[in-house]
């Protein structure tokens, strides 16, 4: 669907990821389209798992959540789908990425502080059958892309 996109879709998304509370009058009058129009995307854009939902901004810090990290994983690759089942189900694991190189996975992990960070990792990622190593990078300062530069770079 990516090479589908035209330049309404992408200004879509980026309004969408911008605010996805955006109402479908707003979104068609910030366009210069109609509304039957931005309906008719946006729902198109969803039945194509372009959109694939939409979630609330959470501010991790005034949520409770003040430290954060990437946890990354080396383990025995025949594991992988077990480990990662295991991983998707602990409480603070935001993001988890499957790559390639010097380790096997990539977690994005969020914790009340350093100590709840620690024991996650040393006692129950590192304790999970098949993770060989973890090394961890605390988080000092965190800024986000504008998603909406994302959806322009195939133009």
């Amino acid at each position: 669907m990516a090479s589908a996109l035209d330049d309404i879709d992408r200004q879509i998304l980026a309004e969408l990821t911008r605010d996805g509370r955006m109402s479908m009058r707003t979104l068609a009058e910030t366009l210069h389209i109609s509304r039957a129009n931005a309906y008719a995307r946006v729902e198109r854009l969803r039945a194509a798992n372009v959109i694939r939902g939409f979630r609330a901004d959470i501010d991790p810090v005034a949520a409770g959540l003040g430290t954060s990290a990437y946890v990354t994983v080396n383990l025995h690759q025949a594991e992988w789908r077990v480990v990662g089942e295991q991983l998707r189900a602990l409480p603070g694991v935001v993001h988890i990425a499957l790559v390639g190189g010097e380790f096997d996975a990539i977690l994005l992990v969020r914790a009340k502080d350093n100590a709840d960070l620690g024991r996650l990792v040393l006692n129950v990622i590192q304790g999970m059958p098949g993770v060989i190593n973890t090394r961890t990078l605390l988080v000092f300062e965190e800024t986000e892309a504008p998603m909406g530069a994302v959806t322009t770079l195939s133009r």
